[in-house]
């Protein structure tokens, strides 16, 4: 397991997809597949350096590993901070079937993370938000 703490501020952004760029060298995903997932960490990532310290800065904590289920690599990460607790994954999904002009703003980012990762879980404990995604990958290079 892999983990990386930093101060939750939007220009540290790029040092989180670098971060998940090093852990996937060495697997096989299609260009889509990694364009969803980097999208997903920027939308969990943002809110935290946007909401979860209410104006403040704070620390996020990211932590990552590839491991393998059934012949397959698997992404597992996890996001913690020690911001106000906020369970993302019951705020009420948007309404896709409106045009954007419709709905309101917010919840279409943690609606995607839900979505399109194969597997997102929340819990809050000893004073942290833990959102922890999963997605599983096409193969190590070399292998199919």
């Amino acid at each position: 397991m892999r983990e990386l703490c930093l101060e939750a501020r939007r220009t540290n952004l790029s040092k989180v997809q670098g971060f998940v760029d090093e852990l996937l060298d060495g697997y096989e995903y299609d260009q889509n597949q990694y364009i969803v997932l980097q999208i997903c960490i920027e939308e969990i990532f943002v809110n935290i350096a946007d909401y979860a310290y209410k104006g403040a800065v704070g620390e996020a904590t990211i932590r990552a590993e590839v491991t393998e289920e059934d012949g397959r690599p698997v992404l597992t990460m996890t996001f913690i901070d020690r911001g106000m607790p906020f369970n993302p994954l019951k705020k009420k999904d948007p309404d896709i079937t409106l045009p954007g002009e419709q709905r309101p703003i917010g919840g279409l980012g943690i609606y995607m993370v839900k979505d399109r990762m194969d597997d997102v879980t929340y819990e809050y404990k000893d004073g942290c938000n833990i959102l922890t995604i999963m997605e599983k990958l096409l193969s190590p290079k070399g292998r199919r």
